[in-house]
């Protein structure tokens, strides 16, 4: 397996390979979910200061927080695999 890598932003990378979920921060329970990461130091904030657009879970247990859409990382993640389908 090799290591894909993608762009999540303000030439932030991530790898592709361990990512497991990309939300939208909107909802109470991903802003919970969020707040846990930080009480356990699991959280990256890739925003620059921007609002936060995506929220990528990672099969580290690290949360991502990103100033790119959803559906563009996505996106950028299906380029890189066949097997992602964007609804």
């Amino acid at each position: 397996m090799s290591i894909q890598l993608i762009n999540i932003g303000f030439g932030n990378i991530v790898n592709a390979n361990r990512i497991i979920s990309i939300v939208s921060p909107e909802s109470q329970p991903i802003k919970r979910f969020i707040n846990q990461a930080k009480e356990r130091q699991m959280l990256i904030d890739a925003t620059y200061g921007r609002r936060t657009r995506a929220v990528i879970i990672m099969d580290s247990d690290h949360v991502i927080l990103s100033a790119v859409q959803p559906e563009t990382v996505a996106q950028r993640l299906g380029s890189t695999r066949e097997d992602i389908v964007v609804e």
